[in-house]
């Protein structure tokens, strides 16, 4: 941020004391608005000062402003570097709250030739909540990555792998049956370990709603240390809506090809005209067909929540949603012999009576006191369930040449109720000559899982070439239960972190967490009535150290070393728990903001070694126990190293652009079931993302918008590395074979128009229509979406 700009508005918020309340007159009423900058962007540390007090605030993020002023008419000052100051004169009635007309601010002329003026912090200056730690990403020595609601909006992002497109070295490595989206970064699977709402973890086996989303964060590496279990490529947080005091929302409608509908609302305000107590209602619904013949989805989704002012110290959040979601399961067009099939890009080879059906809930309470100016205490307590129950023909394993197939009809349900509790104190204070930054907490959680497998039968026969050939059956046979498995899991972790600042260039971050875990397993086999039980025990400490070096204000070097273990919450393929895999973390970076903060520009270096990866057991392995269908198997050391390069700016004269390039090498470096070298499964080499949109500052065309954005994932591998079953490290009879993925770059198009209330936004994704495909396991491959239509429309209220 400019010295020009932050002066006047930080010396503001200093002038004002702690004791304004004491001078406002006891008859009060509350002044609320927002305020935008002439580009029509959201402007974020505005002044809003009552003349002839010392009464005054500052605009958020998004430019938003609330006030508590004297009853009566007033002069209100809304002033800006850069931009001409607004006088206005309004009436704030006692006890109730008054609501300004949206101001757009002019320019200054007379400032412009001397100063740049941009309102929004920069991705390096900017906290992120899944952070813990209130301070900025230049300060801390991992790679951090923020997508605001302004990004989303302007993109229209429906699912969160388009949020993707904009974070280099993040992508989507598989689609399991198109029922989500598995992630990953770095090489490594993000699963529901790794994915977080509001800071609490997310059962991503349902696709997330990314309609009720302010914010998308990411923090790449480890993060054991604020989380524990986590994977080694990264987390992400996502960051709904909050309530607000003042009235709004909007209502929308959005269309697209294939016939997708998807209305949705989002409505916030004080309860009663109430100063305490705020609410926000986000809700949608969503009907779809898609472009693989006999595929459709329904799903309903509500995100309501609730802010209590306890007192002038305490705030309390409660944040619930309900998540139905109705799908097809599809595992793709097939394969023969490791193939990838030439066959019509919407061929769907499953049957109609297929389902995939989600109840997903959670709630999480945040109550936030701050016991002074430097110290705060923050609890959460959350829940979520998730229920999920499947039934669908089998993946096309065993394709024969001619294409015929014979399918297995197969079932699944998953039961999971997890609980979380979570102290964290965080404060800043001095020893000597060092200043400290300092997190200290500990939480604990649990998972209650039940995993009923049913007896795959033999379904029928059909070509996968030509459908025609056979008549395929049309009804939903009864399947027996074949086992129940049970899964609880406990742990309880401590942990501390001090950000210490030698000196104004140089600061060093360290901390260490201890975690203890327990981890069951209880099988009970229906064909013989057995009972399978195994219980492990595993503690460990994850320490952090990082060094951070800041030759000038608005430019960091950094270095970081953490050590962590990931929980392997699976089966073996005897019935008993999987031990926990260990990861040693290095990482190297530059951050900069350039141009006075217009843009940042981040390079990062990682090198990530895993003792123990771990993978499904397909049925033709040689480890395959049909007792546990669903067993896991610890593959051997994995090292993933590569390069990650982040751009973003600010908006300038009515210009944003988003950019990165990642390069990643994941492979096996110690293996008795893989080959030395080969290559972890699904993760691109190379990805890169750009992304460019201008907003029209004309006054005849003001409002109108139009960007682009590219995206390219490099060749991935699908299939199966070659085993090694021989005594000698030779293969024996292999017939695993991996199948390359073709590299694409999908180009997506969007124009928007904002007139007073209402905005229209028209897209157009993967613009040049370009196949390539996702994969999950053997022989599930997906093809990407081809060329689609959609337009929203929105009405502020």
């Amino acid at each position: 941020m400019f010295l020009g700009l932050s002066f006047p508005v930080d010396t503001l918020a200093q002038s004002i004391p702690r004791t304004a309340a004491r001078q406002v007159q006891q008859e009060t009423g509350t002044l609320t608005g927002q305020i935008r900058l002439a580009d029509g962007q959201a402007a974020e540390s505005v002044a809003v000062l009552v003349q002839g007090t010392s009464l005054g605030t500052n605009t958020d993020a998004d430019g938003r402003f609330r006030l508590q002023a004297p009853a009566g008419w007033l002069t209100v000052a809304v002033t800006h570097v850069g931009y001409v100051t607004q006088l206005l004169t309004v009436e704030v009635k006692a006890g109730q709250a008054v609501a300004m007309a949206p101001l757009t601010l002019a320019k200054d002329q007379r400032q412009l030739s001397e100063v740049t003026v941009t309102g929004n912090r920069s991705i390096n200056e900017k906290p992120v909540a899944v952070g813990k730690l209130p301070v900025r990403p230049l300060d801390l020595p991992q790679s951090i990555v923020t997508i605001d609601q302004q990004v989303l909006e302007q993109q229209q992002v429906l699912r969160i792998s388009d949020a993707l497109a904009n974070v280099s070295g993040v992508y989507v490595m598989g689609t399991t049956g198109g029922t989500q989206e598995e992630l990953a970064s770095r090489g490594f699977s993000m699963g529901s370990n790794n994915t977080f709402k509001n800071g609490v973890r997310y059962n991503n086996g349902a696709l997330p709603e990314a309609t009720a989303l302010e914010s998308f964060e990411v923090m790449k590496g480890s993060n054991a240390i604020l989380y524990g279990n986590v994977a080694a490529g990264g987390i992400i947080n996502l960051v709904t809506k909050k309530p607000r005091f003042e009235q709004g929302g909007q209502v929308g409608m959005r269309v697209g090809s294939y016939d997708f509908y998807k209305p949705f609302v989002d409505v916030y305000g004080a309860v009663n005209s109430s100063e305490h107590v705020a609410y926000r209602v986000n809700a949608t619904y969503e009907n779809a067909r898609s472009f693989r013949q006999g595929v459709s989805s329904n799903r309903f989704y509500v995100n309501p929540s609730l802010l209590f002012k306890v007192g002038e110290k305490t705030d309390l959040l409660v944040e619930g949603d309900y998540l139905h979601d109705e799908r097809t399961p599809d595992y793709g067009i097939g394969t023969i012999n490791y193939r990838i099939v030439d066959v019509p890009r919407s061929r769907f080879l499953g049957s109609k009576w297929a389902y995939n059906n989600t109840d997903q809930t959670s709630l999480t309470t945040t109550l936030t006191h701050r016991l002074s100016d430097r110290w705060q205490v923050r609890l959460i307590g959350g829940y979520q369930g998730y229920d999920n129950d499947q039934r669908s023909t089998s993946r096309p394993i065993g394709v024969l040449e001619n294409g015929d197939w014979s399918r297995n009809a197969q079932g699944s349900q998953t039961m999971q109720d997890y609980f979380l509790g979570e102290l964290d104190v965080t404060g800043k204070f001095k020893t000597f000559f060092l200043s400290h930054a300092v997190l200290v907490g500990m939480d604990a959680d649990k998972y209650n899982t039940t995993t009923p497998s049913y007896t795959a039968v033999a379904y029928d026969k059909i070509n996968i070439l030509d459908l025609d050939k056979y008549k395929q059956r049309a009804d939903l046979p009864a399947l027996s239960l074949a086992s129940r498995n049970h899964t609880p899991i406990r742990r309880v972790g401590a942990y501390v972190q001090d950000l210490i600042s030698v000196d104004e260039k140089v600061k060093i971050l360290a901390g260490v967490r201890y975690t203890y875990q327990e981890t069951g397993t209880k099988s009970l086999s229906y064909k013989d009535y057995s009972v399978t039980q195994s219980k492990r025990y595993d503690d460990a400490f994850s320490p952090r150290l990082g060094l951070v070096y800041q030759p000038i204000k608005t430019s960091s070097i950094f270095a970081s070393y953490s050590n962590s273990f990931v929980l392997n919450s699976g089966i073996s393929q005897t019935g008993g728990a999987l031990p926990p895999s260990t990861l040693n973390q290095f990482e190297v970076g530059v951050k900069n903001d350039l141009f006075n903060g217009a843009v940042s520009a981040n390079v990062t270096a990682y090198h990530i070694v895993n003792d123990g990866q771990v993978q499904t057991i397909l049925q033709n392995s040689p480890s395959f126990n049909p007792d546990f269908p669903n067993a896991q198997e610890l593959a051997g050391e994995v090292t993933s190293k590569g390069l990650e390069v982040d751009i973003l700016s600010k908006p300038y004269k009515g210009w944003s652009l988003i950019g990165g390039y990642s390069y990643n090498h994941t492979s096996y470096t110690k293996s008795n079931i893989y080959e030395v070298g080969s290559l972890l499964r699904y993760n691109p080499n190379h990805t890169a993302n750009l992304s460019v949109f201008y907003t029209l500052d004309h006054s005849t065309l003001r409002g109108l918008q139009a960007g682009f954005t590219a995206y390219y994932v490099g060749e991935r591998q699908a299939g199966r590395n070659t085993r090694l079953v021989g005594s000698n490290g030779q293969p024996i009879n292999d017939t695993f074979q991996l199948i390359p993925l073709p590299g694409y770059t999908q180009f997506d198009a969007s124009v928007g128009y904002a007139y007073q209330r209402l905005t229209l936004r028209l897209k157009l994704s993967n613009l040049l229509d370009k196949l390539s495909y996702n994969a999950h396991d053997d022989n599930s491959i997906n093809p990407i979406a081809p060329r689609q239509m959609a337009a929203t429309l929105t009405y502020q209220l």
